[in-house]
């Protein structure tokens, strides 16, 4: 655990200079309005993975293009089966020695722009945080804390006892709560 640490706090102090390099234009998005959203999320129970799919379909229905990115806590993927045309998963196996993820999806990701991004990292996995730090998305959507606050344009508190489908219901419920752009 220790030498993971080390890892992370390395990963944190570079990704800290690439931050820095980040230009996007921050936009409000409410759901009615945002087309494309992407969503962040570790992998590895079911149960999760159930509901991000259900959440998907949902935003599907809408209309809206979707991209998910998953990421497994574990050297290999778990049993359950996913569909590898919808999600994109990675392991701690495309990991570099900082936690940076290196896999063939990260720089088609950082250079995509999306209307929203919903980081439902709820167990704060750094490579997720990487991900959502230096995306280019107009409207960033995570879970509140002291270091997510220059992360993200809308925060959720997740107090304690709070669940993963907490955190989820409550991104939906913001989404749809934001008002509408004006014309001026």
């Amino acid at each position: 655990m220790y030498f993971k640490n080390i890892r992370i706090a390395a990963g944190k102090y570079l990704l800290r200079a690439e931050a820095e390099h980040v230009r996007r234009v921050k936009t409000a998005f409410n759901m009615f309005e945002a087309r494309t959203f992407v969503i962040l999320f570790e992998g590895s129970r079911i149960d999760d993975v159930d509901l991000v799919k259900k959440y998907v379909n949902y935003l599907k229905e809408m209309k809206k293009k979707v991209r998910v990115i998953g990421f497994f806590n574990t050297e290999f993927p778990p049993d359950f089966t996913y569909s590898k045309l919808d999600y994109e998963f990675f392991s701690i196996k495309e990991l570099n020695w900082h936690m940076k993820p290196s896999g063939t999806f990260v720089r088609s990701f950082l250079e995509e722009e999306f209307d929203v991004l919903i980081d439902l990292n709820f167990e704060d996995h750094f490579p997720l945080t990487y991900l959502s730090t230096l995306s280019n998305a107009h409207f960033k959507v995570g879970k509140f804390s002291t270091e997510n606050q220059q992360i993200f344009d809308l925060l959720i508190d997740t107090a304690k006892g709070k669940t993963f489908k907490y955190l989820l219901q409550q991104v939906d419920i913001y989404l749809q709560m934001i008002n509408k752009k004006t014309d001026t």
